[in-house]
Order: C-alpha cells, then structure tokens, then sequence
C-alpha cells in the first residue's frame, strides 16, 4: 500500500501565534521572531534542497536491501548508505560553498576554507540507522545550515515516502511546498508525547523524562526525526529525548519552530553549538536533551515537569 503524503493544516488565528517563553537563563525567541543573516542567501535553500536530493538517490538504492552493518564505538550501527549519502552531500557542498565549514555524524568536522566563516552545515545523512537497515520508512536525512551556533536553516527529508519539511527562520515552515502549523494543546494531560526508544534515557534524565512521560495522555515510541515532521504538520504535541548530538536536532529546530512551535533543552534554553577552532573535544558544550512542543504553552509546563538542573 502506497504512503500517503501528509496533508498540511490550514493557518491557525492570530491568537494562536507563537510567543515567545522565558526561562531562568533568558528568553527562547521562536524562529519568527529572529532575523537571518545579512549575507545569508536564498541559493542557502537550494543548497539544501540539491544536499537531499543526492542523499535520497544513496538511502532509496539501498533501502531493504542486503548489505553489511557495521558498529560504531559507541555500539551504534552505520551502514555503507550512510557513508555515501554523507559524502555525496559533503563534495557538493565543498564545490559550491567551500568556505562554509561541515559537521557530519559519519565524517566529521572540517573547517571551511576561510578560517573565519561563520557558517557550518551539519549533516546526519540517515538519521534512524536502525529504522532504515529493518526496513522501516521513519528515518531521515537531516540537513542544516548553522550560523554562528544557531540553526538557521533546517531540511527533514524522508526519501521513500517522498515527504520534505523545510524550515528557514523568518519563514513558516513547508511540507512538500505547503505551509504547516502546528496545533494548540496547552495541556499536558491531553498531549501525545513521542521518543524514540525509552532506552534513551538514563539515570537522572530516566527520572525526569518518565515524569513528563506519566503527565501525558499517550506515550509513543519509534519514531526518530520523522517525530519533528509530525508535530511540525499538527499530529503530535511533545518530542522528548536525550543522547543526543547537533546533528541529531540543528535541523530539526527551525522546522518546528517555523511551524509555530518550540524547541529547545530541557531548561528552555535554545539549542546552539559552535565548536572552537582548533577544539579536539568536540562535545563540550553541546546539549544532549531537547524538548520540542507544538503549543508554547505546553512547552512551558513539559519544562517545568521535566525540572532539569544539569
């Protein structure tokens, strides 16, 4: 049986618009609110948009296919799709921007080749290995164009059931073209709630996400990034995870927020990275749990039930 595309929904009322939430380090402004970049460029978009295609021509030629999967240190699976897809999209970008800096979770980070470029792509070329290689259609290839730390452009591409969510700051967030937004739900106990696996958590975040998790109306697992696209278009409510990495969530953070949502760590915080030249340890700084909420209401009270202090 054929997948059908997701239907977008109808703009909702003025009211309904995003506000932005404080937390106790500062104000989270939506991605409406923010400006881009002076010297950003609409060919940023189309970058991106050429990045997914090549990325979809690699996972679709080995989707339910045979081939080897090899483990990573940190036990999780990599396959020849994801290495390719990767590369593809790195040698474009090196040709057509190649003093933009790259970050992918495969190969990487290498500087652009002017030193003092304030623009980085992040690449997670199939985000949702273990979807892709028994598969199942819910993984991604997650694109984002990052400035100065802060995710600026943002591109979900699922490349079987041919659904794209594109989100730039200042513009609402599209699927497949049309425009998306989220739905109001500004309570907890009436939220659909999704995560990946369960066995993301642990120790002191297990405490806290299974607090949230027994607030909701229904839990769910098994989604990876397609769980952003489905809050994005207005199915979901809540997306909570930990053990995460910036190519795991830049991309997905303007597409939710330009949907109307918020997304942000577990203390309110935005989402940002940016790694010092010449760094060796890579993963300071980076937030590992992010929540993301269609309501800001909503997102306001998941943070407040999650009570994160790390």
């Amino acid at each position: 049986m054929r997948t059908q595309v997701l239907q977008s929904r109808a703009p909702r009322p003025a009211a309904c618009r995003v506000r932005a939430q404080r937390s106790s380090r500062g104000v989270v402004r939506p991605v409406a609110a923010m400006a881009l970049p002076a010297d950003f460029k609409d060919s940023y978009v189309d970058l991106a948009h050429t990045l997914a295609d090549a990325a979809a021509q690699v996972t679709r030629k080995y989707f339910r296919t045979s081939f080897d999967v090899e483990c990573k240190s940190d036990a999780s699976p990599v396959t020849i799709a994801d290495k390719q897809a990767e590369v593809a999209m790195r040698e474009i970008i090196e040709r057509a921007v190649p003093e933009h800096g790259i970050f992918g979770e495969e190969h990487g980070l290498k500087w652009g080749s002017g030193a003092g470029s304030k623009y980085t792509w992040v690449l997670d070329p199939i985000d949702g290995t273990k979807s892709f290689i028994t598969g199942k259609p819910l993984f991604g290839t997650l694109i984002s164009l990052v400035y100065e730390g802060t995710p600026i452009l943002g591109i979900i591409d699922q490349p079987i059931t041919k659904e794209r969510w594109v989100g730039v700051v200042g513009r609402p967030t599209t699927l497949n073209g049309q425009p998306l937004r989220t739905r109001p739900c500004p309570d907890v106990k009436l939220a659909y709630l999704y995560a990946t696996t369960p066995h993301m958590f642990s120790g002191e975040n297990e405490v806290a996400f299974n607090r949230l998790r027994d607030s909701v109306r229904i839990p769910m697992y098994g989604c990876d990034c397609y769980a952003y696209g489905l809050l994005a278009a207005g199915h979901a409510d809540l997306v909570v995870e930990a053990d995460l990495k910036p190519y795991d969530y830049m991309a997905l953070v303007p597409v939710v927020q330009g949907a109307g949502g918020v997304m942000t760590d577990w203390q309110g915080r935005p989402l940002v990275w940016q790694p010092t030249p010449g760094a060796t340890d890579l993963k300071s700084g980076w937030p590992g749990e992010v929540c993301a909420a269609g309501d800001p209401d909503l997102h306001k009270k998941a943070i407040e039930i999650l009570a994160w202090k790390h």
